[in-house]
């Protein structure tokens, strides 16, 4: 069921997985595939991350494939396997393959040898880290992973842009209905939340990115266009300077880059930027480490405590004028719970995307709700 008010429509979970299923397969994507694809899209817009999910479709995923920047054939090659970690090479394949392969192989080591490490090389965008931490945390162990990214951020004291938006993820089971997940960006906003401002026409908050004079820039279109020439930069976690700690998110995010490049020899910093490709490809590296929980205490256990300590947080003294206090996975649970029932809000520039594809493709039996 679809409905939509003012600038935004609601289309349905089940509608939106089963259109980028077939977008991808449109585009060359192998049917097992494009499931995974679609998928990891999909959890995205579950949970609320909606700038890693319908929205993405077109200009990350269907464009690059159409302009020849990633392959929609995905050939994972093995460059190391050893007792409890792997080196892959994704041959610049879909990321979301590439990532699956990579944390089902930490699973699975995990399991016999209580930690598996697997990193990827040669790999391209995969859409939310945290479904990759969730695997692991539906698998009854605690789920982190990683990736490196076009360069994005600021070092502290800096104007240029140096490392990518390099998320580091946490995901653990508890028993609760929901389990722990963080997921974020060691900048303060993502690229994505920059793009999501450039399609509604509005302005940005100050101190999210600056130019080379250090000044804000507010304008989204400014920012997009000079992030990619190099003379705009997001800043870290913390923002600007160290007096509100802005060092902590530049060194995170340069510990996500390390352990996303070194572990596999890969592209780092300006050299993602695609200029030493001749495609333009941006040959990406991931990280995925599973703990495998029953090897150091039983699981119910683990969740037991794991949650008690979140009620805990939770029941904690609210601040003045505070109706409550979360803790990680929680929003993401309740987004999921509403978004069950009423779909996804997709906006304008988004829904013309979805039209576009559609009709490229000739997707004819997709009629959306908000089409005149």
């Amino acid at each position: 069921m679809e409905q939509h008010q003012n600038d935004v429509a609601w289309v349905s979970l089940a509608v939106l997985g089963r259109f980028m299923r077939a977008v991808f397969e449109g585009v060359g994507v192998p049917p097992a595939d494009a499931a995974i694809c679609a998928e990891v899209l999909l959890r995205a817009d579950q949970l609320g991350f909606d700038t890693h999910g319908i929205s993405r479709l077109k200009p990350i995923y269907y464009d690059r494939i159409h302009k020849g920047i990633q392959s929609a054939r995905t050939r994972v090659r093995k460059v190391s396997d050893k007792a409890g970690t792997a080196v892959l090479d994704g041959g610049n394949g879909m990321g979301h393959v590439v990532a699956h392969k990579a944390m089902s192989l930490a699973i699975r080591k995990a399991r016999k040898h209580g930690l598996g490490m697997v990193v990827a090389r040669n790999s391209t965008h995969f859409g939310i880290a945290g479904y990759y931490a969730l695997m692991a945390a539906e698998a009854g162990m605690v789920g982190i992973c990683g990736t490196n990214a076009r360069p994005s951020i600021a070092p502290t004291f800096g104007v240029e842009n140096m490392l990518g938006t390099n998320p580091l993820t946490f995901a653990l089971p508890t028993d609760e209905k929901f389990p722990f997940l963080l997921d974020c960006a060691t900048s303060l906003v993502q690229r994505g939340q920059v793009e999501v401002f450039a399609k509604l026409n509005r302005p940005m908050p100050e101190g999210w990115v600056i130019g080379q004079d250090g000044a804000p820039v507010t304008d989204p279109h400014r920012a997009l266009a000079d992030l990619v020439a190099g003379t705009a930069a997001l800043l870290p976690l913390g923002g600007a300077g160290e007096d509100l700690s802005g060092h902590k998110g530049y060194g995170y995010a340069a510990v996500v880059e390390i352990l996303s490049v070194a572990l596999q020899q890969g592209v780092f910093l300006k050299s993602l930027a695609g200029a030493t490709a001749p495609d333009g490809s941006i040959p990406l590296g991931h990280f995925f480490l599973a703990v495998d929980i029953g090897h150091f205490t039983p699981l119910e256990s683990f969740k037991a405590l794991a949650g008690g300590i979140l009620r805990l947080l939770r029941a904690s003294r609210k601040a003045p004028g505070a109706e409550r206090i979360y803790t990680a996975g929680e929003k993401e649970w309740l987004t999921w719970q509403q978004r069950r029932r009423e779909g996804v809000p997709v906006n304008r520039e988004t829904q013309k995307e979805m039209v576009a594809m559609r009709d490229e493709l000739g997707l004819n039996r997709y009629r959306f709700a908000f089409e005149p």
